[in-house]
């Protein structure tokens, strides 16, 4: 009776066309209700002299039992994946279906271009923090204690340590300048881009935004360098526009003498871009910088810049998160600037 059960166990098994059929046939035989078990229950009916005996006998056959679905199992599943190979094939040769997956936020791009042109001219990029002291947000720059920029009502400030210090979400990536004198030495060329915070919110201004501050310090460095510098950067940003530019005196605590420069396309009017100046002593002297060295710096909003080279009238857009806005003012991932294959689109 035993022989027979294999036998027929065997055909079973070897005749399953699929997996699903295959699990039905091992519990058929091989589960708690399954022919074999119902087997060993009849031990209990056997003599003793004849239970050891039988009990081996369908022990050998429940291990022949599971063999040959071990095997058959390995060959159906073998089987299907090759089914499910050839029905998931993918043809190379069709055409790619033009998906966008992401992009390149306005702001993002234009820092980039901004970074590219920078190292054209020579300049290194540096970073710092988001949050800053009073001394290297103010003080070191210069700043008097009674400037407004220090004024609750102009600037964030976070809750005063233990020691009373009341530390500031920087208003300006100046503080950059500072901490990379200190650590470095002369001569120094580089550029600080970076997020920075102003308690400010209309249709030119938010509570945070996009700088660019650029300095250059050297023994024989003066405002000659400096309006090539800016005139050049301008002319490359803007590519092929070649707005007119214009300084015009100012005053700015950190530098001295002072400038804010002006641009304006074919018929249109003046627009202010950026300050600029040479840097005043004081701030290189709490840099630790030697007074054999001299240099100017600039700063200059990402957003405005922005603003003016892609035709966008309000900067609180840049922050809305509209998928409409952004798919129409967004870069392509692959939209790379560079100086020889043309800055934007």
């Amino acid at each position: 009776m035993l022989s027979s059960l294999v036998s027929r166990a065997t055909d079973k098994i070897n005749s399953a066309s699929n997996l699903a059929e295959l699990e039905q046939i091992r519990v058929e035989f091989l589960g708690k209700s399954g022919v074999i078990s119902e087997q060993m229950k009849l031990l209990a009916t056997l003599p003793p002299e004849e239970k050891k005996e039988f009990g081996q006998k369908v022990n050998e056959v429940r291990a022949i039992v599971e063999e040959t679905l071990l095997g058959q199992k390995k060959l159906l599943g073998d089987k299907e994946l090759k089914l499910k190979l050839e029905s998931e094939r993918i043809d190379v040769t069709l055409p790619a279906r033009k998906v966008q997956l992401g992009s390149i936020h306005p702001i993002s791009q234009a820092r980039a271009e901004l970074t590219e042109i920078f190292a054209k001219l020579g300049f290194n990029v540096k970073e710092g923090n988001s949050i800053e002291s009073d001394w290297y947000n103010f003080t070191a720059l210069n700043i008097d204690e009674n400037h407004p920029a220090r004024q609750d009502h102009d600037t964030f400030y976070m809750k005063p340590n233990a020691e009373g210090e009341r530390r500031v979400l920087r208003t300006h990536t100046s503080p950059v300048q500072i901490r990379t004198m200190q650590t470095g030495k002369p001569p120094f060329r580089f550029i600080a881009p970076g997020r920075t915070y102003r308690s400010d919110y209309d249709q030119t201004h938010t509570p945070m935004f996009h700088q660019i501050e650029l300095l250059a310090v050297d023994k024989d460095i003066n405002m000659t360098h400096m309006k090539y510098v800016i005139i050049e950067f301008i002319n490359a940003f803007f590519e092929g526009q070649n707005p007119e530019v214009r300084f015009r005196p100012s005053f700015f605590p950190f530098t001295t003498p002072s400038a804010e420069v002006d641009i304006r396309f074919s018929g249109g009017k003046w627009l202010e871009v950026l300050g600029c100046g040479m840097i005043h002593p004081k701030v290189l002297s709490n840099a630790g910088v030697s007074e054999e060295y001299q240099g100017f710096a600039a700063g200059l909003g990402i957003e405005r810049m922005a603003m003016l080279k892609y035709g966008i009238d309000d900067l609180r857009q840049f922050f809305e998160s509209d998928i409409r806005w952004l798919q129409h003012y967004s870069f392509g991932g692959l939209d790379i600037p560079s100086i020889i294959g043309g800055l934007s689109r």
